[in-house]
């Protein structure tokens, strides 16, 4: 293993170990000595990495947001190239937000907390990537939906989202069914909701 991809490792550790943290317990509830003890390094030895709570929290958020925006845009060009039909593409996004949802929860309870906190450039970063994957699935779904306007798709987007991203509200081992079972069931939801903003379309 290169000294890099090493590198890479350890900052992925303290990045997610990090997003619990605060997730659970608050920015400012948390030290950079728990948040090394969690990833098995002294506080200091975090500034090798980061060169603060800052700075975890801003990559945290801002790469979360071009993560969603590039893995949909991904999707939604491969599914394109691939000559699928609406269907298929507003079900790739679809999925990839649900993974999201599932295996991201922190991140969700940390945007919904703690995106004040970040730099005003960071903020409309992170503001700046979302509108451009809220956009791509505002395509998608017009495409299956051709009678929604621009305006009905997008709400109907948002409030997709909002179903999505209530994941974290979900607690304790009995709260969800197992990821798999959950993942159909959060998918069956969502199209639903969208078939029921465009009346006579096909689910």
């Amino acid at each position: 293993m290169s000294t890099r991809t090493a590198a890479l490792t350890r900052r992925e550790q303290i990045l997610r170990e990090a997003a619990r943290l605060f997730a659970e317990r608050g920015f400012h509830g948390v030290g950079v000595d728990e948040i090394g003890a969690a990833v098995g390094i002294s506080g200091p030895g975090l500034y090798r990495h980061f060169a603060g709570k800052d700075a975890m929290l801003a990559e945290l958020l801002v790469g979360i947001s071009e993560r969603l925006h590039e893995g949909g845009r991904r999707r939604a060009e491969e599914a394109a190239a691939a000559g699928l039909p609406p269907a298929a593409v507003l079900d790739s996004l679809i999925e990839g937000h649900i993974d999201f949802a599932l295996d991201d929860r922190a991140l969700i309870t940390l945007h919904d907390r703690e995106l004040d906190r970040l730099k005003e450039e960071d903020r409309k970063q992170v503001r700046k990537l979302q509108r451009q994957y809220v956009e791509l699935w505002v395509d998608a779904v017009r495409a299956l939906y051709p009678d929604l306007t621009e305006l009905e798709a997008r709400v109907s987007v948002h409030t997709v989202f909002g179903l999505l991203n209530s994941t974290p509200h979900l607690s304790g081992p009995s709260a969800m069914p197992d990821r798999e079972t959950t993942a159909a069931l959060l998918h069956r939801l969502v199209r639903g909701a969208l078939a029921a903003a465009g009346p006579g379309q096909p689910v």
